[in-house]
């Protein structure tokens, strides 16, 4: 990664004072404010400066951005780990004919299949996958949902009996359509999960349970040898992390409707087009990457908090941290070659302003700094008095300012009657990084814009460090030892894991 070389040696030289920023660049704020379907995003409390930020768009341009982010369009090898392309973009219309034709053909069956629940009896569906395949249906819900007019969806994940048990208890079986999603329909934790929900259907009397199952998969064949009634595919090209655009977003289109999936990739088309448009400088995903490797890989961060100002968003810190861990949290290289320095931050977050009583200390006096993230949206989505919304983003927008001013000793000197230990307790360093991306209303297609722009900025932050972001090997090595496990293998264990082993009988 020669191409950081000139940044990392600039990061040593230069502390970055980021009020001093805002006095010395007067055009900081336009370069760092941008406008993009519906989303405003303000990077300019980030510690980065211009002329940085001009390295990096340089930097950008020696890794071959602009040739990796054409070979992802044009359905090349970007995934050489595993020799796939990565055709998430044609579930949205920008891809190959031939993928894009595929993705179209499958969303006429996903948007066929939804209408025919929705005017159906059914008032329950059981949505049983895993990683992907539950965090993004999940989000969808959880965020549009509520004004959805469909049957209701439930999302099952966990390998943890008492998940499914809480569902199938809120379900009449009688009533209730199952959905399992698996890319490769062998996923241990959701075929398990689908057993048990079977077996729960033919206790209650439903004789034809199976036939009735919706198998959402990169595998049809092996749905259909399960013997799924319903197979709805998606592209093995269509990593989990990127797959809520395909047939795995079926719960949206049950629940609000098939015109709110459309919706959805519409607003994601929308960023999709700005990414590959827009020139570099003023391109809100490409300047959000570097950014994150700025602070994670030259400024050695260790984390990137996402705060949500907006209940409906509970679930984004949840959702990122499968697409921006899975994808950049590697060691090593495309090549294989060993990656000096961190790669993806460790992304967490919460919402506000429950996360104000609870983490927001350590953000604001504790020890380990990271970019925040604040989301939140302007127009609220209740009709619930207006203070509500006011104070919410009052206090969104307030945390940004402190953390950047914070509280010299002085000044909290004169607020504790003089008591020095109590002033430092009271002072607080400020001068600490964040930004704000202010939505202006929560619907299909902005969320779908939002996600687009978090799953391009992940593939910038990739290409500027030469790490494949499509495969995730990490994932593996964990469930080879839990199934030799579960075969009473002994793969030579440590001596604390074999005595769990022991006293948990397995």
């Amino acid at each position: 990664m020669d191409h950081l070389a000139a940044v990392t040696a600039l990061a040593a030289a230069q502390p970055v004072d980021i009020l001093h920023l805002f006095a010395s660049e007067p055009d900081r704020l336009a370069r760092l404010s941008l406008d993009v379907a519906g989303i405003h995003a303000d990077l300019s409390r980030l510690a980065l400066p211009l002329p940085i930020l001009d390295h990096l768009l340089a930097a950008a341009g020696a890794a071959d951005l602009a040739g990796w982010r054409a070979r992802l369009v044009a359905g090349d090898i970007v995934n050489p780990s595993e020799g796939r392309p990565a055709t998430h973009m044609a579930e949205r219309g920008t891809g190959t004919p031939a993928d894009v034709a595929a993705a179209r053909a499958a969303a006429a069956q996903v948007a066929a299949l939804a209408a025919e629940i929705r005017a159906s009896d059914i008032a329950d569906v059981i949505h049983i996958g895993i990683g992907g395949s539950s965090l993004g249906p999940a989000l969808l819900l959880d965020a549009l949902g509520r004004d959805g007019d469909g049957p209701n969806v439930h999302v099952v994940s966990n390998i943890d009996g008492e998940a499914l048990a809480r569902t199938l208890a809120a379900c009449d079986p009688a009533r209730t359509r199952l959905a399992v999603v698996s890319k490769t329909f062998t996923t241990a934790e959701t075929m398990t999960n689908a057993e048990t929900a079977l077996a729960w259907f033919e206790a209650a009397g439903v004789a034809d349970a199976r036939t009735q199952t919706i198998a959402i998969t990169a595998r049809p064949d092996r749905a259909a040898a399960w013997g799924a009634g319903t197979v709805l595919p998606f592209a093995e090209s269509v990593g989990g992390r990127y797959s809520l655009w395909s047939a795995v977003g079926l719960p949206l289109a049950i629940r609000c409707g098939p015109e709110a999936l459309a919706s959805l990739r519409a607003g994601a088309a929308a960023m999709d087009t700005h990414f590959l448009d827009a020139p570099l400088a003023a391109n809100l995903p490409v300047i959000a990457g570097l950014a994150d490797v700025w602070a994670a890989h030259v400024q050695g961060q260790p984390t990137r908090g996402v705060f949500c100002y907006d209940d409906r968003l509970r679930l984004l810190p949840s959702y990122l941290q499968q697409l921006e861990m899975e994808s950049n949290g590697k060691s090593v290289t495309r090549d294989g070659d060993p990656v000096v320095g961190r790669t993806a931050p460790i992304t967490w977050g919460g919402t506000g302003t429950d996360a104000q009583h609870a983490v927001f200390q350590l953000l604001h006096q504790g020890t380990a700094i990271g970019p925040i993230e604040f989301v939140a949206v302007r127009e609220p989505g209740h009709n619930m008095p207006a203070t509500h919304h006011q104070q919410l983003l009052a206090n969104c927008f307030a945390q940004g300012a402190a953390l950047l001013k914070g509280r010299s000793f002085e000044v909290a000197l004169s607020l504790s009657g003089n008591d020095p230990a109590l002033a430092r307790a009271k002072t607080f360093s400020g001068n600490r990084p964040s930004s704000t991306l202010l939505l202006d209303r929560l619907d299909p297609h902005t969320l779908g814009a939002l996600i687009a722009l978090h799953e391009h900025r992940v593939f910038v932050a990739a290409v500027l460090l030469g790490i494949n972001p499509f495969d995730q090997w990490g994932v593996e090595l964990g469930k080879e030892m839990a199934n030799a496990m579960l075969a009473g293998d002994d793969l030579g264990f440590d001596p604390s894991t074999a005595d769990l082993l022991a006293r948990a009988g397995l």
